[in-house]
Protein backbone atom coordinates (compact mmCIF):
# COMPACT_ATOMS: atom_id res chain seq x y z
CA UNK A 1 0.00 0.00 0.00
CA UNK A 2 0.79 3.69 -1.00
CA UNK A 3 0.07 6.82 1.06
CA UNK A 4 0.35 10.17 -0.52
CA UNK A 5 0.75 12.74 1.31
CA UNK A 6 0.47 16.77 0.18
CA UNK A 7 0.97 19.61 1.82
CA UNK A 8 -0.11 22.87 0.57
CA UNK A 9 0.77 27.25 1.65
CA UNK A 10 -1.49 29.02 -0.21
CA UNK A 11 -0.89 32.64 -1.23
CA UNK A 12 -2.61 35.36 1.23
CA UNK A 13 -5.30 36.03 -2.01
CA UNK A 14 -6.62 32.46 -2.54
CA UNK A 15 -10.47 33.58 -3.55
CA UNK A 16 -12.82 32.16 -1.12
CA UNK A 17 -15.07 30.60 -3.98
CA UNK A 18 -12.13 29.02 -5.25
CA UNK A 19 -11.12 27.50 -2.09
CA UNK A 20 -14.37 26.65 -1.51
CA UNK A 21 -15.16 24.75 -4.99
CA UNK A 22 -11.54 23.23 -4.43
CA UNK A 23 -12.43 21.61 -1.38
CA UNK A 24 -15.96 20.00 -1.97
CA UNK A 25 -13.68 18.75 -5.64
CA UNK A 26 -11.34 17.07 -3.18
CA UNK A 27 -14.52 15.71 -1.28
CA UNK A 28 -15.77 13.89 -4.43
CA UNK A 29 -12.61 12.30 -4.51
CA UNK A 30 -13.20 8.91 -2.06
CA UNK A 31 -14.82 6.37 -3.67
CA UNK A 32 -14.96 7.16 -7.22
CA UNK A 33 -11.10 6.37 -8.07
CA UNK A 34 -9.84 3.16 -8.84
CA UNK A 35 -7.26 1.91 -6.61
CA UNK A 36 -7.91 4.99 -4.17
CA UNK A 37 -8.69 3.50 -0.73
CA UNK A 38 -9.00 5.89 1.65
CA UNK A 39 -8.99 10.04 1.19
CA UNK A 40 -8.54 12.56 4.02
CA UNK A 41 -7.71 16.50 3.95
CA UNK A 42 -8.24 19.15 6.19
CA UNK A 43 -7.26 23.42 7.20
CA UNK A 44 -4.14 22.90 9.79
CA UNK A 45 -5.20 24.26 13.25
CA UNK A 46 -2.22 24.90 14.89
CA UNK A 47 -0.60 27.44 12.53
CA UNK A 48 2.94 27.41 13.54
CA UNK A 49 5.96 29.07 11.71
CA UNK A 50 6.61 26.09 9.95
CA UNK A 51 3.06 25.00 9.29
CA UNK A 52 1.72 24.53 6.04
CA UNK A 53 -2.05 25.83 5.61
CA UNK A 54 -3.34 22.38 4.14
CA UNK A 55 -2.73 18.37 3.99
CA UNK A 56 -4.34 15.95 1.84
CA UNK A 57 -3.60 11.88 2.80
CA UNK A 58 -4.37 9.54 -0.03
CA UNK A 59 -4.13 5.45 0.48
CA UNK A 60 -3.45 3.54 -2.66
CA UNK A 61 -3.25 -0.26 -3.62
CA UNK A 62 0.34 0.39 -5.45
CA UNK A 63 2.15 2.81 -7.25
CA UNK A 64 -0.08 2.55 -10.05
CA UNK A 65 -2.94 3.25 -8.88
CA UNK A 66 -1.14 6.82 -7.80
CA UNK A 67 -0.61 7.04 -11.13
CA UNK A 68 -4.35 6.68 -12.06
CA UNK A 69 -5.22 9.45 -9.64
CA UNK A 70 -2.94 11.89 -10.41
CA UNK A 71 -4.50 12.16 -14.36
CA UNK A 72 -8.30 10.90 -13.22
CA UNK A 73 -10.87 13.51 -14.12
CA UNK A 74 -12.06 14.35 -11.16
CA UNK A 75 -8.94 15.35 -9.96
CA UNK A 76 -7.29 17.36 -12.66
CA UNK A 77 -9.69 20.13 -12.62
CA UNK A 78 -8.77 20.56 -8.81
CA UNK A 79 -5.43 21.62 -10.10
CA UNK A 80 -6.82 24.53 -11.37
CA UNK A 81 -7.45 25.92 -8.23
CA UNK A 82 -4.53 24.80 -6.18
CA UNK A 83 -1.34 25.39 -8.60
CA UNK A 84 -1.97 28.78 -9.54
CA UNK A 85 -2.82 29.99 -5.49
CA UNK A 86 -0.67 28.09 -3.42
CA UNK A 87 3.47 29.46 -2.68
CA UNK A 88 4.19 25.99 -1.88
CA UNK A 89 3.15 22.48 -2.85
CA UNK A 90 5.18 19.41 -1.33
CA UNK A 91 4.57 16.09 -1.10
CA UNK A 92 5.76 12.41 -0.12
CA UNK A 93 5.26 9.24 -1.05
CA UNK A 94 6.06 5.67 1.30
CA UNK A 95 4.91 2.18 1.69
CA UNK A 96 3.05 1.34 4.51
Amino acid sequence: MIRHAVLFKFKADFPAADMMAWRKGLDRLEGNIPGLLKFTHGTDVLRHGRSFDYAIVADFNAAEDLEVYDTHPLHEPLKMFSLPNSEQIIAVDFVL
